[in-house]
């Protein structure tokens, strides 16, 4: 599902303009990652958690020359599923 089709089904289920429906999921989109790039997490309960994680910097090798490289340390957005998503998929 891509966003348009999210806006679209938005939409229509909830009896609103296309675009009041994207402007709904731009500012949720927003809020979550300003969110993030504060290091505060974001639940939703029933459907998950969004949360920063940490790569370490690690070594790594450039497979068409075999080269070693550092690749530096970063941080990373995660998802973590609540128990009602993982079950809504394996019904």
């Amino acid at each position: 599902m891509s966003k348009a089709d999210l806006v679209e089904k938005i939409a229509k289920e909830a009896g609103i303009s296309k675009a009041a429906a994207e402007k709904s999921v731009n500012s949720f989109i927003s809020g979550v990652t300003a969110s993030l790039k504060k290091g505060q997490p974001v639940t939703l309960i029933g459907f998950g958690t969004f949360s920063v994680g940490k790569r370490a910097a690690r070594t790594g090798r450039n497979p068409k020359t075999g080269a070693v490289l550092k690749i530096k340390a970063k941080k990373v957005a995660r998802f973590k599923p609540g128990a009602a998503l993982k079950n809504a998929v394996n019904k």
